[in-house]
């Protein structure tokens, strides 16, 4: 994976980082150092990260707010 990908995927997991729990912030400080040493991930770490990115980062539903954006029939 390119060094790009892992930086978004780090952005990201940055802002839960508080969230994380024991386990989970030990490989997320380690993932930060390998990335300041400019390291690629093998396909295990890069794994495991996208796993925590998808366990904290979900997507924003939309739908439930489109009641409050429709025009109006009067």
């Amino acid at each position: 994976m390119s060094y790009r990908e892992q930086q978004k995927l780090l952005n990201v997991l940055k802002k839960y980082e508080r969230k994380l729990t024991g386990k989970e912030l030990d490989d997320y400080k380690m993932f930060v150092k390998r990335q300041k040493d400019d390291e690629d991930f093998d396909s295990i770490s890069m794994k495991r990260l996208k796993e925590l990115h998808d366990k904290y980062n979900k997507p924003v539903d939309f739908s439930k707010y489109e009641k409050y954006f429709k025009k109006s029939e009067d």
